[in-house]
């Protein structure tokens, strides 16, 4: 399969203006991002897209391809699908990594890839950690200051999503379990591009309102999500949302390592 990853990087953040350009540990924002996608195998190519001239020149600076979209794309798959309709030669699929997740190992973005070149036919495609019982108390004590911090995914017995929650599911009435079947969505997704035309020509469904999770659209509509288990191998998890993010992210790079070795 043709498999392409786009970064979706705006310009305006409301919380930090300019944030692609923000500077974490001497390495903008966005060029830490470009240097994880670039480290995936079985990706025929990696473009930016971005509302602003500024972020596009600043991607030229370290060689990569921006495609400028409207400031009007309400979410980063919609820029991801706007893109798309700029590209000569369309990919069979696309991976959207999101241009502030600056802590996605490069192994996870790859799991996607490889979903999509072991089968074909996936439309949609996402991952989710395990959790343990100690990662699942300390989610509960997390929820109880900050309901809506992180996602929570349960699937099936072949890995396709049941359903996505800010609740942690499923309910562990029963204890009985070495490791507890409760998994952390991890916020990254693959599509086919078929399936990414056909969710972004499909209205609001009132479960996506409901939890604020567009992921929820696919499974309202019967298209299926397959997640893929990740480990992160020790790693943390993070983004950049906001100015007191930075030094919390630099802290993590520090005390684990560069993700991408220069």
């Amino acid at each position: 399969m043709d498999v392409a990853i786009v970064i979706p990087a705006r310009y305006n953040s409301r919380r930090l203006p300019g944030k692609p350009m923000v500077q974490i540990a001497g390495k903008s924002l966005l060029n830490r991002v470009y240097s994880i996608a670039k480290a995936v195998k079985g990706v025929s190519e990696v473009y930016i897209t971005t509302d602003d001239e500024r972020v596009a020149e600043h991607a030229a600076t370290f060689g990569a391809k921006a495609i400028i979209t409207s400031p009007d794309c309400p979410t980063g798959t919609d820029r991801v699908f706007a893109a798309l309709k700029q590209i000569p030669k369309r990919p069979d699929a696309v991976v959207n990594l999101q241009g502030d997740a600056v802590l996605t190992p490069p192994w996870v973005v790859q799991a996607l890839v490889d979903e999509f070149h072991a089968n074909p036919k996936v439309g949609m495609v996402t991952a989710a950690v395990r959790c343990s019982w100690k990662q699942y108390e300390e989610i509960q004590d997390l929820k109880a200051k900050s309901p809506t911090s992180g996602t929570m995914v349960t699937m099936d017995k072949f890995g396709r999503a049941l359903y996505f929650s800010k609740t942690i599911i499923p309910y562990m009435r029963i204890r009985d379990f070495d490791v507890p079947p409760v998994h952390r969505h991890i916020g990254i997704y693959g599509y086919a591009v078929n399936i990414l035309d056909e969710l972004c020509s499909l209205p609001q469904t009132p479960l996506e309102v409901a939890e604020q999770l567009e992921q929820l659209r696919a499974l309202e509509n019967g298209i299926p999500i397959k997640v893929v288990v990740v480990d992160y191998k020790n790693r943390t998890h993070g983004s950049v949302d906001a100015p007191e993010d930075i030094p919390f992210i630099e802290a993590i790079i520090a005390r684990e390592g560069e993700l991408v070795r220069a």
